[in-house]
Order: structure tokens, then C-alpha cells, then sequence
């Protein structure tokens, strides 16, 4: 499994504010009721953080993609512009 490094210094930054909050939480609140909402909570945030880190991947994969495409339209006008004065 691949470890969860992360360009985005805001994102690190609300990872570690989501588990010290959380740690901080255990603490003032304890081993209570109130334990089930503070991992509904965590559980969300770290859904939301899953959700970022899959779409900067799918960003980057978008953006590999589209510079292809660019790179064989470039080609075939080039390959057309060649065949082009060719044939004058």
C-alpha cells in the first residue's frame, strides 16, 4: 500500500488539526456518549481528506492525458502540413 504524501501544505496542516482536535476531544470528554459523535466526526474528515487526495490524483492522471492529446494533434497537423507541401 502506498503511503499518503501530500504537495499540499494545507491539507497536511487540517490532517494534523483533525487528529489533534480529536486526541483533544478524547481528552477534555473522555471515554463517554459523546465519544460516538467525535468519531462520527473524525470519520467525515478523514472521508473528506480520502475525496482530496482522489482527485488531485485524478487531476494530474486528466492533465497527462489532455498534454497526449495535444501532443498528437500537434503531430498529425504537422504530418497534414508535410503532406500538404508535398503534394504543391
Amino acid at each position: 500500500m502506498r503511503k499518503f504524501i501530500t504537495a499540499d501544505p494545507a491539507t497536511a496542516l487540517v490532517i494534523a488539526l483533525t487528529v489533534g482536535l480529536f486526541i483533544a476531544a478524547l481528552a477534555v470528554k473522555g471515554f463517554t456518549h459523546d465519544l460516538f459523535l467525535e468519531i462520527a466526526v473524525f470519520l467525515v474528515s478523514g472521508k473528506l481528506i480520502l475525496m482530496a487526495k482522489k482527485n488531485a490524483e485524478t487531476e494530474q492522471r486528466l492533465g497527462r492525458q489532455l498534454l497526449e492529446i495535444k501532443a498528437l494533434l500537434e503531430a498529425s497537423i504537422r504530418q497534414s502540413v508535410v503532406k500538404r507541401d508535398a503534394l504543391a
